[in-house]
């Protein structure tokens, strides 16, 4: 059994709209409301909303702190999260980003968890193409078709899931497995046991953040009309948010014993 607490440093990638940081303290708020659901829901001995989880934030943009190489055995996840920025530009912060998870990749630990951008930066950083997508804007609840391995780790045949993304990873990097897909991009998720996990989606998102991003983006003719009334018709419906946290925590926990949390197994949706 893996020692807890669970530590898990959260690179924030951005800074969230007015609304989610001033109402769910920003990025780190609202992992940590979604961690600690997702670990009362999973009911691993000593893991809990209350007790044995410990996630720490760092603003890698604009102060550009991570956690400090020597602290890294100590941790067991670092998630990097979702911004507004392209995982595919050269900007020196991104690039910088880039360097660091190539230095988690080559560690034993910790594992790498990765939301919509940085499920693209850690398949970039393992030589992954990732571009705009030919196929148009992904937004709102979103049926995400899954894998067998995907349906192993998440429990489901397929998820219902946030998304806010154009840009796409074109293809897994060699040695990962692929988990998640949709009818506009191919590469949704992507798993190495031990490894990393990652998910194009926003488990992390809720209603009130998803309706905010659509606003500020339809008001700045970032998404069009019909896309903004089709997205914001399916913002309040169920996703599976916990599901994939659950995992999540699941990765973060297994030791590849025969006693390991990982898979949960394929279950009826």
């Amino acid at each position: 059994m893996v020692s807890l607490p669970l530590r898990i440093a959260i690179l924030e990638c951005d800074k969230p709209l007015d609304n989610a940081r001033i109402e769910l303290g920003g990025h780190i708020g609202a992992f940590t409301a979604l961690f600690e659901s997702a670990a009362d829901a999973l009911k691993y001995p000593g893991l809990s909303s209350k007790r044995g989880l410990e996630l720490t934030s760092y603003d890698i943009v604009d102060a550009q702190e991570y956690p400090s190489i020597d602290s890294l055995d100590s941790l067991d996840g670092i998630l990097v999260s979702g911004s507004r920025y392209n995982a595919f530009e050269d900007e020196p912060w991104i690039l910088k980003l880039l360097n660091y998870v190539e230095t988690i990749l080559g560690r034993k630990r910790p594992r790498l968890l990765g939301v919509c951008f940085g499920h693209q930066i850690i398949a970039r950083a393992m030589g992954a193409e990732v571009g705009r997508s030919d196929n148009g804007w992904e937004v709102s609840v979103s049926a995400v078709d899954l894998t067998r391995r995907g349906q192993d780790i998440f429990g489901k045949t397929s998820l219902a899931i946030q998304l806010m993304n154009r840009d796409v990873v074109r293809s897994c990097p060699t040695g990962v497995e692929r988990l998640a897909y949709t009818a506009k991009a191919s590469v949704h998720g992507m798993y190495v046991a031990n490894k990393l996990l990652t998910i194009q989606g926003h488990p992390e998102f809720n209603e009130q953040i998803m309706k905010g991003l659509l606003v500020f983006r339809h008001d700045a003719h970032i998404i069009d009309d019909d896309t903004f009334e089709d997205a914001t018709a399916r913002a309040d419906r169920h996703h599976d948010g916990i599901v994939v946290a659950q995992a999540f925590l699941r990765f973060l926990l297994s030791t590849g014993r025969s006693d390991d949390p990982l898979p949960a197994g394929p279950q009826r949706p």
